[in-house]
């Protein structure tokens, strides 16, 4: 898939998630971006938690992607 295509399907999602309160919740209440893309997937959207990840930092559609670092994970493995 292409670069251009993976931002632009993530970038509707999170357009998505601003306009709906109640996905909003769900994304919130995730607790891993595989558990977000898989609500994204269910509503049609090509998106990965790996994708997720690497926009972590960034914003879009004032939606603020921030990935929260774990004990134990290795630092740096997707930027």
């Amino acid at each position: 898939m292409a670069l251009w295509a993976v931002s632009e399907q993530l970038q509707q999602f999170l357009a998505r998630v601003q306009r709906d309160s109640r996905l909003r919740r769900a994304v919130q209440n995730a607790t891993t971006a595989d558990e977000v893309s898989l609500l994204a997937q269910r509503l049609g959207y090509r998106v990965s938690g790996s994708d997720l990840l690497r926009f972590s930092g960034q914003s879009s559609a004032g939606i603020r992607v921030t990935r929260v670092d774990h004990p134990g994970e290795y630092p740096g493995r997707y930027y």
